[in-house]
């Protein structure tokens, strides 16, 4: 086996990510001590190195400043190192200020809890039907039969998507994040990804005449400064919550499954009841840690660590990383469904914490109530197909074999 170094690691190659767990975490933890800020440079393209953050102190240090550092110029390393993201300004991920206030203040009321609950409750007869009937079958692919399925209807829910729309929808947005598989057309993704948002502005002109209770409506219907949101920020930002909706809680739930499996000790903790679903969820979700950055591009010169960023450098926040810091988590490379407390940052922190972080855990635990009711037993029944990312960990692809509860 070859181990990754820290100074010649590619954290922009997606194979980077497909080493061994251990492995990966053995590399982080390398790079808290030796470099915990680190300037990465990039060759072989004309794109700018970026600095590498990761240690929990330095990431949440950055999250919280939003007056040095900004989002407008991109949030992942893709638009980052390509000098910037075409829905700057308009989308709320992409956009500081006060219109980001403004946009996030609308989308917050779509987001409330009190709005979600009918939302909710589908998603926990969703999940508790999807797990039955792959219980019911035996061998299922759970990222494909189950997974897929939950975040993708509830974010459906959400936007008010005809019933007539849905398989539409689903296959529009599985191509668009297509090149997350090995092979895949980037071509393609374009194209579906274009095909979503004129989807969602024809649907924007059907919700301004006849409102629903969804977010479309929302922000087809609202206003800041007098004025109603533009065209392209009712498309972009219903395209964000499909992307943030779906990738994170699909990947969370299929990563939680395995890692159910990897850990049966931790299953029979949660099946007996001995752990509570709420602070499993948080453990999940800091394990697995679905988006392993964000980024931001600084505003100013800011000392970080013990290093000078200048203005305009790219600053990458690695939350895969941060969660795993040993001056934040008690041996952090244990896999525990009882960790309390757990600061975990895997939603991110500060002026863009996700706005969809309590349907996220709903989510999840919908996920983990349904399996402790009705699987007694899960054991994989194939390879496990990871996905090829700079930016999402997990899989699409999760062959099990499912023994019922008696």
């Amino acid at each position: 086996m070859t181990t990754l170094t820290v100074n010649d690691t590619d954290l922009t190659d997606p194979r980077t990510f497909l080493a061994p767990g251990a492995e990966l975490m053995d590399l982080w933890r390398r790079f808290r001590a030796e470099s915990p800020v680190h300037w990465h440079e990039v060759h072989g393209r004309a794109v700018p190195g970026f600095w590498v953050l990761s240690r929990y102190d330095d990431v949440m240090s950055v999250y919280r400043d939003n007056k040095r550092f900004t989002s407008e110029r991109g949030n992942v390393l893709t638009t980052l190192l390509e000098g910037g993201d075409s829905a700057a300004g308009k989308m709320l991920a992409v956009t500081d200020g006060g219109r980001h206030r403004e946009l996030r203040n609308i989308l917050l009321k779509a987001f409330a809890p009190r709005v979600l609950e009918p939302i909710v409750a589908g998603v926990r007869e969703r999940a508790d039907r999807l797990v039955r009937h792959a219980v019911e079958s035996g061998d299922c692919d759970f990222a494909q039969d189950v997974a897929e399925h939950i975040p993708m209807a509830t974010i459906a829910d959400l936007l008010g998507v005809p019933a007539a729309d849905r398989d539409y929808l689903l296959s529009l947005t599985k191509e668009a994040l297509s090149t997350e598989e090995q092979g895949q057309s980037a071509e393609e993704a374009l194209v579906a990804r274009n095909e979503l948002l004129f989807y969602f502005s024809d649907l924007a002109v059907e919700r301004r005449e006849d409102p629903r209770d969804d977010v479309v409506s929302v922000l087809a219907t609202s206003v800041i400064d007098g004025e109603p949101l533009t065209e392209q920020e009712i498309i972009f930002n219903c395209y964000s919550v499909i992307i943030g909706g779906d990738e994170t809680s699909r990947l969370s739930m299929i990563c939680g499954m395995r890692e159910l499996i990897e850990h049966p000790g931790q299953w029979r903790r949660l099946r007996s009841g001995e752990v509570d679903v709420d602070t499993a969820v948080e453990e999940v979700l800091r394990w697995v840690t679905p988006a392993m950055h964000f980024g931001r591009r600084a505003l100013e010169d800011v000392e970080v660590g013990d290093r000078i960023v200048r203005v305009g450098d790219v600053v990458t926040l690695w939350n895969s990383s941060a969660n795993y810091d040993e001056a934040v988590f008690t041996d952090p490379g244990t896999f525990d469904l009882g960790r309390t407390p757990n600061r975990h940052v895997s939603f991110g922190y500060g002026p863009h914490f996700c706005p969809g972080a309590f349907l996220g855990r709903a989510e999840l635990s919908a996920l983990l109530t349904a399996l402790r009711t009705h699987v007694a037993e899960a054991v994989p029944n194939g390879p496990a197909r990871p996905i090829h990312s700079n930016f999402l960990h997990g899989y699409s692809s999760l062959p099990v074999h499912l023994r019922p509860a008696s």
